[in-house]
């Protein structure tokens, strides 16, 4: 079963992605009941796998990392989290981006969307753009540009990273 490799059964509830670099265990549980099922919930495992291997490949760290809890994806400045907004009694999932302008901090949020309805192709869009994001941001400092982050405008409708002159820039 080399296709997917990394991918356990730990028990009857759900999927084990265990992914190991450089001693650091990157893991995340799919849950059945969570994904609607059996299948959705293989098919979240190996997107979000493979996403992990292209994170864990392509990692860098050109700039001071961000604290430890404020990483959770690999990519130095973008980090994946989960906020509950207690009026609404939910979960968002969420990729934010920390960056630098003016000098002060700043960071942008790309909201995937409910936990409970995300699609692994909606939380793979999101991740990719947070990470073209931060790869302009670094393309702008490293070349004394000035940032632009309006490209990012709706970008839950338009796949950004998929735009060949911005991953030319990015790259």
């Amino acid at each position: 079963m080399a296709k997917n490799k990394h991918i356990t059964e730990p028990d009857a509830f759900g999927y084990q992605v265990r992914i190991v670099r450089r001693g650091k265990e990157s893991s995340r549980y799919f849950s059945h009941k969570l994904w609607g099922n059996k299948g959705k919930s293989l098919q979240a495992a190996i997107a979000w796998r493979d996403q992990m291997l292209v994170v864990l490949k392509g990692s860098r760290t050109r700039f001071l990392k961000p604290p430890k809890n404020k990483t959770t994806t690999g990519v130095t400045g973008v980090s994946r989290t989960i906020k509950y907004d207690h009026r609404k009694d939910k979960s968002y999932l969420c990729y934010t981006v920390f960056w630098v302008k003016d000098r002060k901090s700043k960071n942008k949020t790309f909201q995937v969307g409910n936990v409970e309805t995300v699609t692994a192709d909606d939380e793979l869009h999101a991740f990719r753009t947070a990470r073209l994001f931060r790869s302009c941001y670094e393309h702008s400092i490293d070349h004394d540009l000035q940032f632009d982050d309006q490209k990012f405008t709706g970008w839950k409708k338009i796949r950004v990273y998929e735009d060949t002159e911005l991953n030319a820039v990015a790259a």
